[in-house]
């Protein structure tokens, strides 16, 4: 970035005082996310934090606090999802209700193989949490509680939550799948259903056969998201209108909430009740 004419300082705290310096984009280590938008909330400044917004539910309440009494809107937590293509042709046709309420949403989300310093609970606070959020977002309603079901290996997991509108949320987390990096949903409605097709934007067929590759990481498959929730982001400080699907402060603190509650219920293995706290005014 800075051999594109950009400059680069050794002290956050500095770049994000600094008069030039008109919205700020966290994408730094998980750990560092609260401290720098809360600096950034202080000088008054828009600011675009990758997921998570913060570690724990209490750091996230003390951004939604901090955004609250500076008096408007300024936090928008990097879900990048919400801005995918294929994301948003699914909500339109679910909000549409020309196929009737969704009963179950089906997701899957596989990655090639996990890194070696990944843990059993980042399956949930790095990868199930996407899952978090966007469905939440296709949905328009809160879970009501979650039931984890580990595969005898522990590899796949499935995660089935239940929502306040009645519907189901199924999510598969596969973290070694080895063939490459899949995510896919499909809702089942009262009259259809509604699926992502494959995402690979090409067919080869040959030898009697059809084939369309998957990528081996998240970069490709979300390449366009994240370059059009960036522009939304940008476009809306201009207009002085943040983008109406971009994920809130209070929804970043949701999906940290509800990932902890969702790590614990993986040791029960029972049927647990999800709650969030109250929100600050």
């Amino acid at each position: 970035a800075a051999a594109q004419g950009g400059r680069t300082m050794a002290d956050p705290a500095t770049l994000i005082a600094d008069p030039a310096v008109e919205a700020v984009l966290v994408a730094s280590p998980d750990a560092t996310h609260q401290r720098l938008v809360l600096a950034a909330i202080a000088a008054g400044k828009p600011v675009l934090c990758e997921k998570p917004l913060a570690v724990s539910t209490d750091e996230c309440l003390e951004i939604v606090a901090a955004e609250a009494r500076a008096g408007r809107r300024l936090v928008q937590t990097g879900f990048n999802r919400r801005f995918d293509p294929a994301y948003r042709e699914m909500k339109a046709i679910m909000d549409d209700e020309a196929l009737g309420g969704v009963r179950i949403l089906h997701c899957q989300h596989r990655n090639v193989a996990a890194p070696a310093w990944f843990t059993g609970a980042m399956a949930v606070t790095n990868s199930l949490v996407h899952e978090i959020d966007i469905c939440r977002w296709l949905l328009s309603t809160e879970y009501s509680a979650v039931t984890v079901i580990p595969s005898p290996a522990g590899d796949p997991v499935l995660f089935v939550f239940e929502t306040e509108a009645g519907s189901l949320v199924s999510v598969e987390v596969f973290m070694n799948a080895a063939y490459g990096y899949h995510v896919h949903a499909e809702a089942v409605c009262v009259k259809g259903t509604i699926a992502m097709a494959h995402p690979a934007p090409i067919r080869i067929r040959r030898d009697g056969a059809q084939e369309g590759r998957f990528p081996e990481n998240w970069i490709p498959r979300f390449r366009d998201a994240y370059r059009i929730q960036n522009q939304a982001w940008v476009d809306g400080i201009r207009a002085g209108t943040p983008p109406a699907d971009g994920s809130t402060a209070w929804d970043g603190l949701v999906a940290t909430c509800l990932a902890d509650q969702v790590v614990a219920a993986m040791a029960t293995r029972q049927r647990t009740p999800l709650t969030l706290p109250p929100r600050p005014c």
